[in-house]
């Protein structure tokens, strides 16, 4: 069993939010358990750290349950317990119409948006129940996509609301065991996944224009705060955004 005082799960740890987080959790001194369903990325962002922190690489795919429970087995018996899970892997589909989407598109979002999320936080239930201390902390990755869609955005923005409901439930049926539940909406925090942004991206108007980005070292910052909390304390909701992206008052 590690001696590290907190032990934490990141999921789509290998790159963009989840590396980033990652690695600021390492370097406040949390034990960093790293998932994904790529190894050489796990391994290149463990490597990253250098000496900052003890990790433990599993290759998971977060939609399947046997996965899920191998995952939380090998944390159970690396490191005893878990204090923080950072529900993060997530996909979006190809920005096409609605009406031209596939269901295949549409079930693989879902897949690893929503039923990802959904068996990481039970796994951790079933965890943090019987860890003692008991207790712990989850913390969901929403997105701006939570409140507001983008266009030809319907899956993921469905899962990102969806994302919502589960972190209300998952406050709320936590309470009687001390465990805290709290979302981040991150907004245009640049990875790759925003590259896109910097080249110019469609507006709910029909133009294109581009869009103003943030570093992602400050979503990592963001949730090394609300993990370093007491578990009498929650940040239910925060939003961290590029100060200058068209969220408020879009469209």
């Amino acid at each position: 069993m590690a001696t590290r005082n907190k032990v934490a799960l990141v999921t789509g740890a290998g790159s963009g939010i989840g590396k980033q987080v990652t690695l600021a959790l390492l370097e406040a001194g949390y034990a960093v358990a790293l998932a994904g369903r790529r190894k050489a990325p796990l391994q290149a962002v463990a490597q990253a750290a250098g000496k900052s922190g003890e990790t433990l690489v599993v290759p998971s795919d977060v939609s399947k349950p046997a996965s899920v429970k191998a995952l939380f087995a090998k944390i159970a018996k690396r490191f005893g317990r878990l204090d923080l899970l950072f529900n993060n892997a997530g996909i979006a589909a190809a920005p096409v119409p609605l009406d031209e989407l596939s269901f295949k598109e549409w079930q693989a979002v879902v897949d690893i948006n929503l039923t990802g999320s959904f068996l990481c936080t039970q796994a951790a239930f079933r965890l943090m129940k019987r860890q003692r201390p008991k207790g712990g902390r989850i913390i969901n990755n929403g997105s701006i996509s939570a409140h507001v869609p983008r266009p030809n955005s319907a899956p993921y923005t469905a899962t990102k609301h969806a994302i919502t409901g589960l972190t209300r439930s998952t406050s709320l049926d936590g309470r009687k065991h001390n465990i805290a539940c709290g979302q981040i909406d991150i907004g245009n925090a640049s990875t790759d996944m925003t590259r896109s942004m910097t080249r110019g991206i469609e507006q709910a108007h029909g133009g294109v224009a581009v869009e103003p980005t943030m570093h992602v070292r400050h979503v990592g910052e963001a949730v090394v705060f609300m993990a370093g909390l007491p578990l009498d304390s929650n940040v239910q909701f925060m939003t961290v955004m590029a100060t200058r992206m068209p969220f408020i008052g879009r469209g």
